[in-house]
């Protein structure tokens, strides 16, 4: 089991008495969404990932959250649990599919930030006075 501890640091920990996990599930619940980037490699399965690539977009549409697709990756935003769901799906998915599959995941949660995925952008935008190439 994981819980956050005095730094807000998730951390293991043995089994959390039953009015902490409430306490823990109140306060989860008011966490702000957080932005992930992941991606998938089949191995063994050739050089091409197009095909499951297509797989994983086809669960993430389903999730609803919202997303952007790029060359080397899939950006998600949504809460750790969706967000985390959807990727664990993608995942088993992908393995269906091949025998094996290097699974990459980078997370950016910020407290008492409102995150978006055009907020990075937007920031550097800011700063070089013009917009970037998309």
């Amino acid at each position: 089991m994981f819980a956050y501890n005095e730094r807000g640091c998730d951390v293991l920990c043995a089994p959390v008495p039953h009015e902490a996990r409430v306490v823990w599930t109140e306060v989860y619940k008011r966490r702000e969404e957080m932005i992930a980037e992941f991606s998938i490699v089949p191995i063994g399965k050739g050089e091409s990932v197009s095909e499951f690539v297509a797989e994983c977009i086809k669960i993430v549409e389903a999730s609803r959250l919202e997303y952007r697709i790029n060359p080397m990756g899939t950006v998600v935003l949504g809460d750790l649990d969706q967000v985390m769901s959807v990727i664990l799906k993608c995942h088993k998915r992908v393995m269906e599919l091949t025998p094996r599959a290097i699974t990459s995941i980078k997370i950016d949660d910020r407290k008492g930030m409102k995150v978006t995925l055009d907020s990075k952008i937007d920031s550097v935008e800011k700063i070089l006075g013009r917009k970037l190439k998309k």
